[in-house]
């Protein structure tokens, strides 16, 4: 179940409330009763741990230059992109 941010429109009280997606949203605001609106937030950031995963896998393999295995030619920092 996801955490919702909230403010009031009268008197900027902002709140959280977690609860289902299929739950109404809320309404007013608990210190004033007035109307409140929800934030749309960026959310939790996802977080990869363990093997299998890009970064821990092929962390020894990438050039020193740009963060890939680019060619010479086509090297996005213009570098030269040899390996280490």
């Amino acid at each position: 179940m996801p955490t919702y941010e909230y403010k009031c429109k009268k008197c900027g009280h902002k709140f959280d409330k977690f609860h289902k997606m299929s739950d109404d949203s809320i309404k007013t605001c608990p210190e004033c009763g007035c109307e409140v609106e929800r934030l749309i937030g960026a959310g939790s950031g996802i977080i990869f741990k363990g093997a299998g995963f890009h970064a821990t896998d092929y962390a020894n393999s990438r050039s020193s230059c740009c963060g890939s295995d680019s060619k010479p030619d086509s090297c996005a920092s213009g570098k030269c992109c040899q390996k280490d």
